[in-house]
């Protein structure tokens, strides 16, 4: 992606200074396109073939913007919930909540078990607590199995957290 792209991308973030998210037409202009949802795919695609760590972050704003995060990459998402390339793990897990599928499950306990080089400073665990999280919203056992197994891990705080969303599920 050129320089000139990526600024036009981070121009959709909103920020507490400019909370208009920047101008959505100029990037579907820029890439010669009215289509969003396809845009957002593409460049995910593009930026996983080619393990770029900063083109996959402005795609993920790109596909968040045009609401892209759609079934078809669900798959994706699941990889790269586990891909060491990139620094976005905390944004794919919580990507992967919010689809509310027993097919993520497993993508979602393995966060709460794995530390990237880049978080291994956060002894707070927000990976794995966005994880718990995550896990506590997906319907049926796959999520209580997963969730139950956290209540044996070695972490107090996220036996704690695990324990808080069976709670809220009414399974303890």
């Amino acid at each position: 992606m050129t320089p000139e792209a990526r600024k036009l991308i981070l121009s959709l973030v909103v920020t507490p200074k400019d909370k208009s998210g920047g101008d959505p037409g100029a990037v579907l202009q820029f890439f010669g396109t009215d289509d969003g949802v396809a845009l957002g795919h593409r460049l995910l695609r593009d930026a996983v073939d080619q393990k770029d760590a900063t083109d996959f972050e402005l795609a993920m704003i790109v596909c968040s913007r045009f609401g892209a995060f759609d079934e078809s990459l669900l798959p994706l998402l699941i990889e790269q919930s586990r891909a060491n390339w990139h620094h976005r793990h905390e944004d794919v897990v919580s990507r992967l909540g919010k689809y509310k599928s027993s097919a993520t499950v497993d993508a979602l306990y393995d966060a709460t078990q794995w530390v990237p080089d880049y978080l291994d400073f956060d002894e707070s665990r927000a990976l794995a607590r966005k994880a718990i999280w995550a896990l506590g919203g997906i319907p049926g056992p796959e999520a209580s199995e997963a969730l139950a197994r956290l209540l044996e891990d070695k972490d107090e705080d996220l036996r704690e957290a695990a324990a808080e969303q069976l709670r809220r599920r009414g399974e303890r």
